[in-house]
């Protein structure tokens, strides 16, 4: 069953345009057409969760849970830990669509640019009543059911009228003190890192888009770019030489 949520005539549900309309702003799907030009996918039943692994300015990972038609939204910059002592640093962003939910790969330039892995991903539900009160509250308890993280979690806002959340693993069966970013780093979606998530790619869509210049995130980028090189050329090395030649994508960054 595809999972968008639509008004009766067909069309996106006003409530999640409404809440959209912070993400739109920030992006021009004439300069940066991913995601936001996606198409839905199936998904499975029950609301989506997924943790999107991003290289941008800097690396962090995009927790992402759907409701009310859009994916609320909350940038972890260690990412998650399965340790209950560990409290994890999670700034709320803008709400983004649920066709977001499925996204991996390579945001030329504009908001958001970089990298983007799908780390995690499944489903999940709130444990203290009305998501929409206990957002407002301040204290958001759930349990996910994904590939990587399951069990329940909760985000408490660090104070009232700011961004700033806190993201906590609660002591039950899948907690642990296991460093599961370090111990599971690669995608659930194409089971390979970064460098394998170019290599699908022709350098000249994100040669020229570097969307980093300096500091560890731009070091980390360029080491990334020329171990995809590596792969590709190794990859174009064990093809048979009257094999046909491979189109070269335009160096715009507007088509997949």
């Amino acid at each position: 069953m595809e999972r968008k949520r639509k008004s009766d005539d067909g069309r996106p549900g006003q409530e999640a345009e409404r809440r959209l309309q912070a993400y739109r702003a920030k992006r021009d799907v004439r300069t940066s057409p991913e995601p936001a030009q996606a198409k839905g996918t199936k998904r499975a039943a029950g609301a989506i969760y997924c943790v999107q692994k991003h290289l941008a300015s800097h690396l962090h990972y995009d927790l992402r849970l759907e409701h009310a038609g859009v994916l609320l939204s909350w940038a972890v910059p260690k990412g998650p830990s399965l340790n209950p002592k560990d409290k994890r640093l999670a700034m709320r962003v803008e709400d983004h669509p649920l066709d977001y939910a499925d996204f991996e790969g390579v945001i030329p330039e504009g908001y958001g640019a970089g990298i983007v892995m799908l780390w995690d991903s499944g489903t999940w539900e709130g444990e203290n009543g009305d998501v929409a009160a206990a957002l407002e509250k301040g204290e958001l308890k759930f349990c996910l059911h994904g590939t990587k993280l399951k069990g329940s979690w909760v985000l408490v806002r660090t104070q009232r009228d700011t961004r700033g959340w806190l993201l906590i693993k609660h002591r039950d069966n899948s907690a642990g003190e296991i460093n599961v970013t370090e111990a599971a780093p690669d995608s659930v979606k194409s089971f390979g890192d970064f460098a394998d998530i170019l290599a699908q790619e022709k350098p000249d869509v994100w040669e020229s888009h570097l969307p980093a210049k300096g500091g560890a995130a731009g070091a980390m980028i360029r080491e990334v770019i020329a171990e995809a090189a590596k792969r590709m050329a190794e990859r174009e090395s064990k093809e048979p030489k009257n094999a046909p030649a491979k189109k070269r994508r335009p160096a715009s960054g507007k088509s997949r």
